[in-house]
């Protein structure tokens, strides 16, 4: 039976077992967010909290509503005239140059904090050694970033949700991948499943791509869904996991260590990869559960209780951002980013290099 034991992290956000963060409904500790508006903000209290988007993310502009995470008293914005009003300013890592020109070149403002945002491994981003003692606040999809945003969580159904049904299956296992390189692991380990069992492959490297609206129903179609990460850190878990959880496929995991995942989803609901010997062991496990639907549907036993979300994690960063501002009035900084990140050798970790997305 799956238990959801609420607490409150010290950073004074929602946390449970399985890291249960409100995403498109629901509440972020009691507060709510007012919609404001890309480019400038509607006439509001003065007293909300100003979290300034310095840069958006990959260049995406989304819609500054916090609504579905049940925020108020927030003003989101991307208008650098608001700079020396702003109680917090957003920065996208990827999008910093790295000569630094497009950051702020006016004095910070006393009680403004500056928040580090990224989303990508650290095997996927690049350090910026002038960076390093720059901010205040980190915001990350890590556990023990100032402002964890996760890829996607866990939320507890309730009465007006539809019961779970298993979709129709026409597929044993499935992977969507864009990038190929026969050194990257996650493509050696596809090549050694490969021959043990038979795979449906897509994307961009078999020049079958899928698109995002697309792509829930692919997945759904397949009773196994290779989940294989871009590099191996400890909560690195993307996407690549919470789509298939959404749409009633089991995933088979390629990244950190299974205790880590169960830090975030029932152990029942997926499979690991090292749990097997090799690849052979593993599509004998694959092979018995097509052929034992009682065994297969154990693995559905959570959606009881739980569904899954993802989120835009750009909007989520500064949700979430603007809410721990609200509780956090006092001066904080953090100090050497590039360690924290990237670890004392500069590969924050880095357990092997599965390849980019």
């Amino acid at each position: 039976m799956i238990s959801l034991e609420l607490k409150t992290s010290q950073n004074g956000l929602l946390l449970s077992k399985f890291d249960v963060f409100p995403v498109e409904t629901g509440s972020l500790g009691g507060a709510r967010c007012r919609e404001g508006s890309a480019t400038s903000a509607n006439q509001q209290d003065l007293n909300d909290t100003i979290v300034l988007i310095w840069m958006w993310p990959f260049g995406v502009k989304f819609d500054l509503s916090c609504r579905a995470l049940g925020i108020t008293g927030c003003r989101l914005t991307d208008d650098k005239a608001l700079y020396k009003r702003a109680h917090g300013v957003l920065f996208h890592h990827r999008d910093i140059d790295e000569d630094l020109g497009n950051m702020p070149m006016e004095p910070r403002p006393r009680f403004q904090k500056w928040v580090w945002s990224n989303s990508e491994s650290p095997a996927n981003t690049v350090p910026i050694p002038e960076l390093n003692n720059m901010f205040n606040l980190t915001s990350n999809y890590r556990r023990d970033s100032d402002i964890p945003v996760p890829y996607g969580s866990l939320v507890p159904v309730t009465d007006g949700d539809p019961s779970f049904k298993l979709p129709a299956k026409d597929k044993l296992v499935c992977w969507v991948v864009s990038n190929w390189n026969p050194k990257f692991k996650r493509v050696q380990v596809y090549t050694e499943l490969s021959n043990h069992i038979d795979i449906d492959i897509y994307g961009k490297a078999f020049d079958r791509p899928v698109d995002n609206q697309d792509l829930p129903k692919l997945i759904s179609s397949c009773k196994f869904y290779l989940s294989f990460e871009n590099s191996i850190h400890e909560d690195y878990i993307t996407e690549k996991l919470y789509n298939p959880l959404k749409v009633g496929t089991v995933p088979v995991v390629l990244g950190p260590s299974r205790q880590n995942y169960e830090d975030y989803i029932p152990g029942d609901s997926f499979i690991h990869l090292d749990d097997f010997a090799g690849a052979k062991q593993l599509a004998e496990r694959l092979r018995y559960l097509d052929q034992n639907p009682t065994e297969y549907m154990r693995y559905f036993d959570w959606r009881g209780k739980f569904t899954a979300k993802t989120v835009w994690l750009g909007l989520y960063s500064a949700c979430r951002t603007c809410h721990y501002l609200q509780i956090h009035r006092g001066y904080q900084a953090f100090h050497n980013l590039n360690k924290w990140y990237w670890g004392d050798k500069g590969d924050g970790g880095l357990n092997g290099t599965l390849g980019p997305r």
